[in-house]
């Protein structure tokens, strides 16, 4: 995959999941946002499932550019490794917000009383 379709792809996610947290705090989306019909929608549980199938997917990618440097092959350059390194800390950083913010607001749902 290049980094073009890479950055759209991850923009895509964060605008999934700017979508999500507007939707989880009761503030009104962005018209873009809005659009998606019940046939462009997608599952919570499976744009999670996208999100964290791209961040393992970075996570092996960096993988292989660390073994592939390490090992001297060529047409690896270290300035590939620690880019892929840190898209892959970005990624996961932002995974672990996002599942932070899902715990806290599962805990405040529970909090509530009927």
């Amino acid at each position: 995959m290049t980094q073009i379709s890479q950055g759209v792809e991850f923009n895509r996610l964060m605008m999934q999941m700017r979508a999500m947290q507007m939707e989880a705090t009761g503030k009104p989306q962005a018209p873009a946002a809005l659009e998606q019909g019940p046939d462009k929608g997608s599952e919570f549980s499976e744009v999670m499932r996208g999100a964290l199938d791209k961040v393992n997917e970075l996570q092996k990618t960096t993988g292989d550019l660390r073994t592939s440097y390490e090992m001297g092959e060529a047409g690896v350059d270290l300035t590939d490794v620690m880019i892929a390194s840190q898209k892959s800390s970005v990624a996961m950083q932002a995974t672990v917000q996002v599942r932070n913010r899902m715990v806290s607001a599962y805990e405040e749902i529970m909090r509530m009383q009927i």
